[in-house]
Parts: C-alpha cells; structure tokens; sequence
C-alpha cells in the first residue's frame, strides 16, 4: 500500500474499532458501515454548538455525539480490515472535520480506502465547491452528506452559523447539496436533521418536503447533549416528537404521502398523516430504524445500548413494532 499521500492518523468510532480488531469491546449490535473521521491535532475550524469538535468548546475531542472515536495510526486500521471484519462491513463512512487541508486528506483517504478494501465509501462533510465534489467521486466516494442539521436558516444561523461566529451560511449549504445531486446522482445525497433545536414538527417536515423536492435524502438524527459544549444543558427531544417526525419523513421520502397531506396543530405538532394506513406502510418497523445510506445503523449514536432507542440499530421485534405504531396514534 501507498500512504506518502494519506493522513498518517485517522480517528475510529469505539465500535469499528472492535470489528476491525484494534481493541476489546463488547458490541450488543456491531455496526455494519466502518465509521472513520479525519484527523487533526487541533480543533474544527467550525463553531457548531452540539458538536464536541467545535472550536470554543472545551468537550473530549475525541467525541462525535456520544460516542468515543479514538486516533490510530492509518496502517494499523487498514490492516483490520481483513476477512473477519469484511464478514460484517457493508460500508465505510468518512466523518469529516473541517481543518486546513481536510479536503486533500479526505481525498487520499477516500481513494486509499476504496482501492483497499473493495468497500463503497461515503462522505459526511462541510460544504465544497463542484470542482472539489468532482475529485470526491472520483477518488472513489460512492455517497455524500452535506449536513445542514437546523431544520431553518434561522436554527441554522443560532447553532453553526452568523450567531456562533461560525464559516457556515445556509445559502451555501443548499448551493452545496444541489451540485453534490449533479455530480453523485439522484439518491446519493443526504442531509442531517438534528430534531430537537427548537423546531417545531411542522419546520421539520418542511426540511424534509424541501429536500426530497431536490433530490436529497434527510438523515434524522435526535439531539445529544454533551458537556463541555455550548447546547449541555439542552434536554434531548421527547420520543413522541420524533416518532412523528420519523413517520412523516418515512411517508414523505418513499412518495406515501407530501407535506400538503399531512395536518399539525397550532403549535406546529403533527396530528395526522392524510388518512395513510400506517399499520400497513409501517408494519415492517423500518420507519423506527436509523437512516443513512444503505448499510449504516450507527449502533447507539443518540442513545444508550439500554434503550429508549431514537433509532433502532437492528430489524425490531413484533413487540416492539406494535409497540412504537400505537404509540403513533396517540
């Protein structure tokens, strides 16, 4: 293998870790995407107020939600990725963190990773010019996500934007996403919704309606509050909110039902989804699953291994399907 050109360094999720044997841990639900992040000896350039790698925050930096990613060497991680590792991954996923040069590295690790171990490989980055999304997919990456996690501008601007001193603009982000759909292709572009920033139900599925109207996928996500960070003290949003939001976005991305056949309240709070038989479109319990590109659980990302779980990691059993549709109806 060639590394001169790949970042000597790369951190790892705690879980990937265990699959591709560079620690012992015990795994309940062992993740199915490889998750990576790109290394940098100081902080993010970015500002996001949930984000352990912001730059005025004084979080772990080895945090990413709640989950722990330490650094390795880049050759002892790619050498995990052997036999018994390759069993289990469906899909490398790259994290991107936004440092000088990130962009370079991010490409040679893409092509390192691809070339190596046969695996699709994803991107989870800040926003690039189309010249730079043209060297991603050529270097290999197969899928991108483009993160606006605000279901607003104005959530935008409070949490990684104006407010925070942050690079971010919603403008880019959006000019972002559209050409990431005309260089990757319908259906592999996605964005993340954190739900929990103060949006209401109905802003969210706005986001969501939005998005699939230009082509890219919405990746749910619940709100983690971690110390040390600016939003510590923010709880995390109630599960009926996100249940809802679960189903209306299941609804919305697979052309079940729009924003126009969905109702809310005054507040903004969904009270029907246009008469959709959902025990019928949800009895298979995927709506309660993580999303994310094909092959990403994310194993306990938003949520202790005990459970409640935002998003389950792993096919639900019969209980708990009957479980979480009732609890739709309330």
């Amino acid at each position: 293998m060639n590394y001169d050109l790949a970042p000597e360094r790369v951190r790892v999720s705690v879980g990937t870790a265990s699959v591709l044997g560079l620690l012992t841990y015990r795994l309940s639900v062992p993740p199915t995407t490889a998750y990576l992040m790109t290394y940098t000896e100081g902080s993010c350039l970015a500002n996001c107020s949930f984000c352990a790698q912001a730059r005025d925050h004084h979080a772990k930096r080895d945090h990413l939600s709640r989950v722990v990613w330490p650094d390795y060497p880049l050759d002892r991680v790619m050498e995990g990725f052997s036999k018994p590792a390759l069993d289990v991954l469906e899909r490398i996923c790259v994290q991107v963190i936004n440092y000088h040069c990130f962009l370079d590295d991010t490409i040679h690790l893409v092509r390192l990773l691809r070339s190596e171990t046969g695996l699709p490989v994803s991107v989870d980055t800040c926003p690039v010019d189309k010249e730079s999304l043209l060297r991603l997919r050529e270097a290999g990456a197969e899928m991108i996500s483009i993160p606006l996690d605000g279901a607003t501008p104005r959530i935008f601007d409070e949490i990684k934007g104006r407010d925070v001193k942050g690079p971010y603009r919603w403008e880019r982000h959006m000019k972002a996403l559209r050409a990431a759909v005309e260089v990757f292709g319908e259906g592999n572009v996605g964005s993340n919704l954190i739900v929990g920033l103060g949006e209401t139900e109905r802003e969210a599925a706005e986001l969501v309606q939005m998005l699939h109207a230009i082509k890219v996928k919405t990746v749910l996500f619940a709100f983690t509050p971690l110390a040390g960070t600016r939003l510590e003290s923010l709880p995390p949003p109630q599960m009926d909110k996100y249940r809802r939001l679960q189903a209306a976005r299941h609804l919305i991305v697979n052309g079940y039902a729009s924003l126009e056949d969905l109702s809310f309240d005054l507040d903004g709070r969904i009270t029907g989804y246009g008469g959709v038989d959902l025990d019928s479109v949800l009895g298979d319990g995927v709506v309660f699953m993580t999303t994310g590109c094909p092959g990403c659980n994310r194993p306990f990302y938003n949520e202790r291994p005990s459970g409640p779980f935002y998003n389950y990691p792993r096919p639900l059993t019969e209980d708990e399907i009957e479980e979480e549709l009732a609890s739709l109806k309330k």
